[in-house]
Formats: C-alpha cells, structure tokens, sequence
C-alpha cells in the first residue's frame, strides 16, 4: 500500500482544534441548559428530501441524513431543550466542501422563535471563531432581497422561464430541473460568492414550496414563505434552520410528496409521525455542519484538512 494512503488526511494542528471546538460547544450548551442526548445512527426509515441521498445498509436499515426525527421523538417525550454532536451520511456528497460521512451539531429549543434562535446560532458561531474574527457583523436578509440584491432576479414577478434561463446560463449544460432545482442554482452560483465577507448572514422567508420540516406563514407582503433560515459565511452554507412543524397531518402530506420525487421509493418513517400525532411542543431547531465551521476556524480550503480520514481514505 503505498505510503500516502494510510495517513490522516489532516495535520495535528486540526485534530487539536476539532477537540477544543467540542468542548467550547459543550460549554456553550452547558451555560445554557441544554441536554446533550444521544440517538441511533441507524433508523428504520430514510429522509424524505428528495434533494438528500440516503445510505442503506442491511436489515432495511438507514443511515441516518441528520438526527431530526429521533430528535423530534424525544422532544415529544418531553426531552425539553436538546442539543446532539453526531456523525451523519449522505451519499453522493463528496467534494471540496463535501463529505459523505460528516459531523453535525443540531439543537432544538422549546418557546424560541426563529429570530430568537438566529440569535442564538449567531452567538456560538461568534464564540467559536472569536480568536480569528474577534468582532463579526451580522446582516439578515430575505430569501427574495438575496436574489434581488446578488443576483438581479425579482422573485415576485419573474416566471419560471425567466429563472430558469438565469440558471442555465451559470450552471451551462442542459439540465432538467424544477423552478426550486433552478433557484438552488441561482443561490449556489451567484448569490452565495456574493454575499459580504467576513459577515454572518442569515436569508430567511424561504419559498413556501422549500419548506420541509418548517411551519409556513404569510410575509408582510402577503406571501406565503417558509420560517426558517440558512446562515452563510464566507461563500459557505454552514447551518440550516426552522421554526418546526407541528402538525402531523401537513408532515404526513408533504414527506409522502417528497417520496414521489425521490428517485427510489422510500418508507415513511411512521413513528416520527405518531410522535408528532402526540404533540411536538412549539420550537425552533437548527443543523449545523461542524466540519466547514473547522475548515474556517484554521483558514482552509478542503474539507479533507479537517476530517482524520476522508471519504478517499476512510
């Protein structure tokens, strides 16, 4: 075997961070009163976003995408706030930025609105790049002035043509996409590199039809949009979160909806849904990927120099 192949893919400067970052987290949740649980990696049923490729393993079991329904099935079990640090699997994601094994942090808090828990995960991320950026600006925009502001688009009036030949000409090629597929390329390609540097910033006031897990609600402008938020910095998606669905019967339509368009039928996963049949208290929850934040912290290029082992070397 040659010699290259059985090393880390990172250096001990990163092992050293990685270490130091989880205990800054645990400190920061400690302060607060926040339960660190633990759940299964393997799961009965797959996600339901047609957008994320799950792994299957024997057993008709399922790698877990993210730890939101066990999660949610304790929060239902009155967990009260929770807070979980854990491995997590895509498949197909692998790349610069990109991992199919990766680590995710995600909370969850009983009573916060979304801006509440904005101003949480902008206070964590702020603790934890504290040494590199003592002082980080935070600017909150909406999905529609995000694509207004960085990509000329006005979302109110443009029609799915129009958003579709702004998207063909910055991903090139001839894909089939539907009108969100070509809007997730309009943010990837022109919005993102061009949101402020050095700058936290949350888009939120998502498309009503990119909702998922989130409750839906009518924007000042009469809109209806999703209540959650993505957080950028520096080019980079780093945390994904919603003020959550409650109601069962609006989760059951929209993951058998997913299902339909995913490329392989997929099981629902049925005790998440009974869970929120007993009630799922009202909450704000939040996904954060752990490995970009790292990436940042040492001023790195390549998600592989902070991973021990990457996904070529795993």
């Amino acid at each position: 075997m040659p010699f290259q192949d059985w090393q880390p893919s990172c250096n001990r400067a990163a092992l050293v961070a990685r270490s130091v970052l989880y205990r800054d987290i645990r400190a920061f949740f400690h302060d607060r009163q926040v339960l660190e649980v633990d759940t299964p990696i393997l799961g009965c049923a797959p996600v339901n976003d047609p957008n994320i490729e799950p792994m299957a393993t024997r057993e008709s079991r399922w790698l877990h995408t993210s730890p939101e329904y066990a999660m949610k099935r304790l929060l239902c079990a009155d967990s009260g706030d929770i807070w979980q640090l854990c491995k997590v699997f895509r498949a197909g994601e692998a790349g610069r930025r990109h991992n199919p094994e990766f680590t995710m942090l995600e909370w969850y808090r009983l009573g916060f609105s979304l801006s509440e828990l904005m101003s949480e995960v902008a206070q964590l991320v702020s603790t934890v790049f504290a040494q590199r950026w003592p002082s980080l600006p935070v600017v909150h925009l909406t999905y529609a002035e995000a694509l207004q502001n960085y990509a000329n688009l006005d979302l109110a009036t443009a029609s799915d043509n129009d958003i579709q030949v702004l998207g063909c000409g910055l991903a090139g090629g001839n894909l089939e996409l539907s009108r969100d597929g070509w809007l997730d390329i309009i943010m990837s390609h022109a919005v993102e590199p061009a949101l402020p540097a050095n700058t936290l910033v949350f888009v939120r006031d998502f498309p009503a039809s990119q909702a998922a897990l989130a409750q839906i609600a009518i924007s000042p402008n009469g809109q209806a949009v999703a209540q959650r938020f993505e957080l950028f910095f520096n080019g980079t998606e780093l945390a994904n979160g919603y003020f959550e669905l409650t109601d069962a019967d609006q989760q059951r339509q929209r993951f058998q909806q997913a299902s339909a368009l995913a490329r392989e039928s997929r099981p629902l996963d049925e005790r998440v849904l009974a869970a929120l049949e007993h009630g799922l208290p009202s909450c704000a929850g939040v996904a954060l990927g752990v490995d970009r934040l790292l990436m940042h912290q040492l001023g790195v290029n390549a998600i592989s120099e902070v991973l021990s082992f990457d996904w070529s070397r795993a």
